[in-house]
């Protein structure tokens, strides 16, 4: 395994984080506990000290799930937990809000789910219009003064918001979606957080499972699983995403006698500025490509030949922008009583 540091964490996090969204049950189709808790174990044993969770992933179900693992396999001090805020749940919708009360109110309910009295890593979800920058950085600093959480991060901001967030606390990690296909980090995020020494956990490293090799055409995604509405997975588009991975496939197999499932995170993995991918998993033969990850890089004849494919296969590309949360609205979403997550 490979190990990065990061601001405000005390311990080396492993360059592989384990992505906890499908065990919170909600938006993947159902999970179960059990095989849940045995994936965490299993990533645990192969290196992957770094987990990866929030409360918008089953309205705090992931984090239950998480806190239960850590707690039966033991070894608190020795695991990164990262968790979020900022989403407030209304009803059974979620809607972006930072404020200051919020925020630490979260916090407390996240330490309670996940069995401990610290955060290794704390994330803001979503960058919260209606609420000043400034304001949500400065609780994060008192809550990180106070011991409760350590490293300051934030998810999915966009630069402008990240410089007026850091001037106020300095950020130890920012989380930009980043896969073969959904590259946009690359061009301002990822380089403006290695200018900084800002560590970036890169999400949807297998872009919610096409990169796997699993998916095809004839798959069915059952249930309230987001990928029933993801713009990826419907025609014409998923014939497109599914040709560029099987030609990537075929190729992995021949360069390195590796599939393209490792081929994917190695891709995250070489990208300048890059520290983390998160790789999703809730069983614990998903995690069996690890080993196949470690101890080789893509060369510039790879990159090459990756680019070429999704060039020629991926004709209507889209980004990963149909999962943001919606800003706090009036009317009758507002009238609804909010819930902690």
């Amino acid at each position: 395994m490979e190990y990065v540091d990061i601001r405000g964490v005390p311990i080396a996090a492993s360059r592989i984080g384990l992505g906890t969204w499908a065990m919170g049950g909600y938006q993947w189709g159902g999970t179960d506990d059990d095989e849940s808790v045995r994936t965490i174990h299993a990533a645990l044993d192969l290196g992957i000290n770094l987990i990866d969770t929030a409360p918008a992933y089953g309205f705090g179900h992931s984090e239950e799930v998480v806190g239960r693992a850590i707690a039966e396999y033991g070894g608190r001090d020795r695991v990164v937990i990262s968790t979020k805020g900022g989403l407030e749940r209304r009803g059974d919708k979620l809607f972006r809000n930072s404020r200051r009360d919020v925020i630490r109110t979260e916090v407390e309910h996240s330490l309670a789910r996940l069995r401990t009295d610290y955060i290794d890593l704390y994330f803001v979800h979503w960058p919260d219009l209606d609420t000043p920058y400034e304001e949500t950085a400065e609780v994060l600093g008192e809550l990180q003064k106070a011991g409760k959480i350590r490293g300051v991060a934030v998810s999915n901001f966009p630069i402008p918001a990240m410089e007026r967030f850091h001037a106020v606390t300095p950020l130890g990690a920012a989380q930009p979606p980043l896969n073969i296909f959904e590259r946009e980090a690359l061009r301002d995020i990822i380089p403006w957080c290695r200018d900084r020494g800002v560590a970036t956990l890169t999400y949807g490293a297998l872009c919610r499972g096409l990169l796997t090799g699993t998916i095809d055409e004839r798959t069915k995604f059952e249930g309230d699983d987001l990928r029933k509405v993801d713009p990826k997975f419907m025609p014409p588009r998923i014939a497109q995403y599914c040709s560029a991975v099987r030609e990537l496939d075929e190729y992995a197999k021949r360069r390195y006698q590796r599939g393209v499932l490792a081929l994917a995170i190695r891709w995250a993995l070489d990208q300048p500025g890059v520290s983390v991918a998160l790789w999703g998993a809730r069983h614990p033969s998903e995690l069996s490509p690890v080993l196949d990850v470690m101890g080789w890089k893509l060369d510039a004849e790879a990159l090459a030949a990756i680019d070429r494919t999704l060039a020629s296969a991926v004709r209507d590309p889209v980004g990963p922008e149909f999962m943001a949360p919606p800003e706090r609205v009036s009317g009758e979403d507002a009238k609804l009583p909010a819930a902690p997550i």
